[in-house]
């Protein structure tokens, strides 16, 4: 079956950095594209980044163009976050998810904290 499992959550000061990862498995990693959301308290469920199977392209909401970059590495089915310059309206729980056969899969989340 289908498994995401995201790590790599904190607490961090205004203006540091995380990386996520997610690692997948249940699937072929390498045939479809990947996604992080993230979802703050009392707010809607958003998406922050993707990237399309081969890494050929990538995808950002505006309000983390420049600060987050998306990656994966196919051979360890794993899909990335680095996530700089944080702010602190980035608190959120951030998931990895896939569309696959036409089901939405989510992990657990990992929760990251901007905060001083």
């Amino acid at each position: 079956q289908v498994q995401l499992v995201e790590s790599g959550g904190g607490l961090v000061q205004p203006g540091g950095s995380l990386r996520l990862s997610c690692a997948a498995s249940g699937f072929t990693f390498s045939n479809y594209p990947m996604s992080w959301y993230r979802q703050a308290p009392g707010k809607e469920r958003e998406l922050v980044a993707i990237i399309t199977s081969a890494s050929a392209s990538t995808h950002y909401v505006d309000s983390v163009k420049g600060r987050f970059t998306i990656s994966r590495d196919n051979a360890k089915n794993t899909v990335y976050l680095q996530m700089n310059t944080l702010k602190p309206e980035d608190t959120a729980v951030y998931f990895c998810n896939v569309d696959f056969q036409k089901n939405n899969y989510w992990g657990q989340g990992t929760q990251v904290t901007v905060s001083s």
